[in-house]
């Protein structure tokens, strides 16, 4: 597998047609996945996509392992872990700059379950644990200075574990993703358009933190979101490489219009790291909200429970036969459980894709 010094070498050398706008100053580049229509920052994809490290985001991941183990061994929410979790993450994106807030929603009052995604679209029960009876708990939403407040590009994972572990590749790899790549921006980056950061709660009760989010938006909110982009599970110890936007018959797992552009831009990017990714469907995370409120969405995961195929093994490396996460949703899923080189992969794509939207003048279609 690729080294991350060699990781970022490609990243480097990666050669892209530049072409710089007449009184503009701004270098662009028409890209192939917005089929000619968009021009997007070249400068700031290379910068984002090439600064972020592997090492700043397991700086994260420590700190919410050590918040489990510091409240009965889970981030659960509702829990003292999640609490904790939140004021965590409100702490670094405000030291970071970032308009930070808190909207709250109602905990499910029903022990709810959902598909989770495998790489093979049916990862089987999203079942966490106990509901909260209806409790108000919090989501963290963080914004941008920079661009267009008209034009929104959203990203998100999910803050909670189940109660059986700390979850910290379900789902602290994706939280840290957030995490290093909002640091490396910088809040105050001028873009095309305003960059959102989401960090959902009760995900594992069957997505209600992010329903609830997108329920409590008005009709013009909503339609200020261009984009919004999943991260769930980008660490797992043998973990794939999958993308989701845009594959299945029903639009609950296509994702609206323009979705297939997004897992494009984000399949791109990760072959620059030295990948290629699969596209799969969507299977029921936090990114349903936003499918069934007609905003475009993509998806980046690697894997739980389902083997790696023998074709997949022989793609990326790894066990043939083994499940993708042999700690999925129990107590090992701890610091151990990093695949750091996978996590090295996801993580300058996932970065090259933001700051790919957050640059361009495309909006996708509705």
């Amino acid at each position: 597998m690729l080294t991350a010094a060699r990781i970022r070498g490609r990243l480097a050398l990666a050669v892209i047609a530049v072409v710089v706008l007449s009184g503009c100053g701004t270098t662009t580049s028409r890209t192939a996945n917005s089929a000619g229509r968009g021009t997007v920052n070249i400068q700031l994809v290379q910068k984002l996509a090439g600064g972020v490290t592997e090492a700043g985001a397991f700086t994260h991941l420590q700190a919410l392992q050590q918040i489990a183990d510091q409240h009965g061994g889970n981030r659960a929410s509702p829990s003292p872990g999640y609490d904790a979790s939140v004021d965590y993450v409100v702490g670094v994106m405000r030291k970071a700059g970032y308009d930070v807030s808190t909207p709250t929603y109602q905990a499910s009052d029903s022990d709810d379950s959902d598909g989770h995604g495998d790489g093979h679209g049916d990862g089987g029960s999203r079942g966490g644990g106990d509901s909260a009876g209806g409790a108000a708990l919090r989501n963290v939403i963080a914004q941008s200075h920079g661009g267009d407040p008209d034009r929104v590009v959203m990203i998100g994972a999910h803050l909670d574990s189940v109660q059986k572990g700390p979850g910290i590749v379900d789902d602290g790899s994706g939280v840290a993703t957030l995490l290093e790549i909002a640091n490396q921006l910088g809040a105050s980056t001028k873009t095309r358009n305003t960059v959102r950061f989401a960090f959902f709660g009760s995900e594992e009760e069957g997505a209600v933190g992010s329903s609830g989010y997108v329920r409590g938006l008005s009709a013009a909110e909503r339609q200020k979101i261009l984009l919004y982009l999943n991260v769930d599970m980008v660490a797992s110890p043998n973990g794939g490489y999958f993308v989701q936007g845009g594959q299945g018959d029903e639009t609950s797992a296509t994702g609206p219009a323009g979705s297939a552009t997004i897992a494009g831009v984000l399949a791109d990017q990760l072959k620059q790291t030295g990948v290629t990714a699969e596209t799969i469907e969507f299977v029921g995370d936090d990114e349903s909200a936003f499918v069934e409120a007609g905003i475009p969405s993509g998806g980046a995961e690697n894997g739980d429970r389902k083997k790696k195929t023998q074709a997949q093994a022989q793609a990326w490396g790894g066990q043939a036969g083994e499940a993708y996460d042999r700690c999925y949703h129990t107590a090992c899923d701890r610091l151990d459980n990093v695949n750091r080189v996978v996590l090295n992969h996801y993580l300058p794509a996932l970065a090259g894709t933001l700051a790919h939207f957050a640059t361009s003048d495309e909006k996708l279609a509705r």
